[in-house]
């Protein structure tokens, strides 16, 4: 068996506990392995094909547990399918509520926002659509509705995106869009980061505050086909990089499609650069991937981290925002951190619409506020210096700040350069850079890259990091290693290893598995 395959079947193991029961997504090439799939329909191989997305050549399976291990294998087996993965369970990223006095909306007055509204001269533009991918938005909101376009809930497939809540979920959604875009046109309100905006709402995660990765992707396929500018997904789950591969895929579509991906760091206070948490590790061109700040510019204890996989930071801690039912209330978590800088990029991207994803990760970088929370720029989002820089037309470095392995390369340039570009790296020995702006690490460092056009301007990048980060953050959890062997109380029976640790997995007491 492959390399590749045995990659494959260890993600399935280790993400077995965490899937639905018995679901599976099955990537096809082909139309022959369609067919292959209607043929295993039988009470031998216990399959049945639930669901088919052709965007992202999936098919969901349910697998008779009983038959998972021989149906699983017989899916590997054949060559015109590219991978299976567990339909594993997503969560929306919550922490506990605080609640606040209801106009104290200290997260706008951190990041500037009333002055960068006025220094744009608006509040963004209704042009700029912004798919809200989560439990659902209350629609009827009367601070929402004017920036409300029809959407669609995956939960239930049906058109009827309505935030339903339950003891998981006090409207998390509908707290989101509020940050994004709340009108601040209602007496006793808020206003959200970029107030004049198109909400698109996406639902895929139920009242229980939990949804599936199928339905995960073709939320974000929807968004695509709908031309959103911007996708603000404030959820995701801990599992192996090959698991969450059709995620992945899904947020590559997008970028492709020239949408900006904004999720959230997680809440699990770990550090993202050693724990593998989806969609954020994702690393795609058009991601941002947000940590929490409280109203000091601290860190909370329950936001996640990472130098190498954590793009900035923004206010988090008892942000107070819309709720189903004409409510307002107080909640915590990157889950609101997320929406905030969704809705600072739409307020951006009102202002030109040109910008990508790479382009505005990097000015909301290099304008950021310094402060004490381990991401790529150790910054947290400032509006008016983004927007200022943006108005005026300043130069900056794209990326701004990166982590890259040894010897592997990245290339850079120079937004609102006048003519020909010269670049320099700080340190040569750690990392080159060449006259088109393509940087080759050399061996583990630091460097920073100064960028100066035809005219003389000079600007320069934050860390770009080779190899290696080290964490200066509390409570680094390390790195988790390896699932390990079943053990070996017994010879495997099935003449292969691979199929075997499936099979532990599945049925754990089976004699030649270790004990529990």
């Amino acid at each position: 068996m492959k390399a590749t395959t045995m990659g494959w079947i260890l993600s399935l193991l280790l993400s077995a506990s965490i899937s639905n029961a018995g679901e599976f997504l099955v990537k096809y090439k082909n139309m022959t392995a369609l067919n292959k799939m209607a043929s295993m329909q039988t009470e031998a191989m216990g399959l049945e094909m639930k669901d088919i997305h052709r965007p992202g050549r999936l098919v969901m399976v349910s697998i008779a547990k009983k038959n998972e291990a021989k149906t699983i294998a017989a899916l590997y087996a054949d060559k015109n399918i590219e991978y299976v993965v567990s339909n594993f369970k997503i969560r929306a990223y919550s922490a506990p509520v605080d609640a606040k006095a209801l106009k104290d909306q200290y997260a706008l007055t951190k990041v500037n926002a009333e002055a960068a509204w006025k220094r744009a001269g608006n509040k963004g533009n209704r042009s700029v659509i912004l798919a809200v991918i989560d439990t659902g938005v209350d629609y009827t909101h009367p601070n929402l509705s004017p920036n409300m376009i029809p959407g669609f809930d995956f939960k239930d497939n049906d058109a009827d995106p309505m935030d339903m809540t339950g003891s998981a979920n006090p409207g998390h959604g509908t707290h989101c869009a509020g940050i994004v875009g709340a009108t601040g046109l209602v007496d006793g309100g808020i206003q959200g980061m970029s107030p004049e905006v198109s909400i698109m709402p996406l639902r895929f995660l139920g009242a229980d505050g939990s949804g599936d990765l199928n339905n995960a992707i073709k939320a974000i396929d929807f968004a695509i086909e709908k031309h959103v500018a911007v996708i603000s997904a404030s959820w995701g789950a801990t599992v192996p990089e090959a698991t969450a591969k059709p995620l992945i895929e899904a947020i590559q579509r997008a970028d492709a499609a020239g949408i900006i991906f904004v999720t959230a760091a997680a809440n699990d206070g770990k550090n993202n650069d050693n724990t593998g948490v989806y969609p954020a590790n994702s690393g795609t061109a058009n991601m941002m991937v947000v940590a929490a700040s409280n109203s000091t510019d601290a860190k909370p204890s329950w936001s996640n981290y990472g130098k190498a996989k954590v793009s900035l930071a923004a206010p988090g801690d008892a942000i107070i925002s819309t709720l189903p039912g004409n409510k307002y209330d107080s909640l915590s978590g990157t889950s609101m951190a997320t929406p905030l800088v969704a809705g600072l990029v739409a307020f951006l991207k009102a202002q030109d619409a040109t910008l990508t994803g790479a382009e505005i990760r990097s000015l909301m970088q290099v304008t950021g506020a310094k402060v004490q929370i381990e991401t790529a720029c150790n910054c947290r989002v400032d509006a008016l210096a983004a927007v200022d820089t943006l108005i005026s037309k300043s130069a900056w470095v794209v990326p701004a700040a990166a982590t890259i392995a040894e010897k592997a390369t990245l290339q850079f340039a120079m937004k609102n350069s006048a003519g020909a570009v010269r670049f320099e790296s700080s340190n040569p020995s750690v990392a080159t850079i060449d006259a088109n702006g393509l940087l080759t690490g050399m061996t583990k460092g630091t460097v920073i890259v100064k960028a100066t056009d035809a005219a003389g301007k000079t600007v320069q990048s934050l860390d770009i990091n080779i190899g290696t980060v080290a964490s200066t953050q509390p409570g680094n959890p390390g790195n988790p290693g390896n699932p390990g062997q079943p053990g070996n109380p017994g010879e495997c029976p099935l003449g292969s290893p691979e199929l075997c640790q499936i099979l532990c997995t599945i049925i754990p007491t089976a004699p030649w598995c270790a004990a529990p």
